[in-house]
């Protein structure tokens, strides 16, 4: 959903959902909502965050961006205690 008067944020949204469509929902098929909700969820647990690469994160998978910012988060948190202490 984007923000009122922010059209372009829903093209993030749209990709995802075309992305999840094209290679979860379209390549298979559901014996009822409770096995789509179970497969389309390992499909973006195990497929989506962690084997696919996106050019939006420098060809990463999410869950790689993810560590990165973590660990550089720490770095700069580590690295501002020590000036505040100097």
């Amino acid at each position: 959903m984007a923000d009122v008067g922010e059209s372009a944020q829903n093209g993030y949204a749209e990709r995802v959902i075309r992305t999840i469509k094209e290679e979860e929902v379209y390549l298979n098929e559901y014996a009822d909502l409770s096995d789509a909700e179970q497969q389309i969820g390992r499909f973006i647990n195990d497929v989506y965050l962690t084997k696919r690469i996106h050019s939006a994160l420098g060809y990463l998978t999410p869950a790689e961006f993810e560590a990165a910012w973590q660990k550089q988060k720490r770095a700069c948190t580590q690295t501002s205690g020590k000036i505040r202490k100097s």
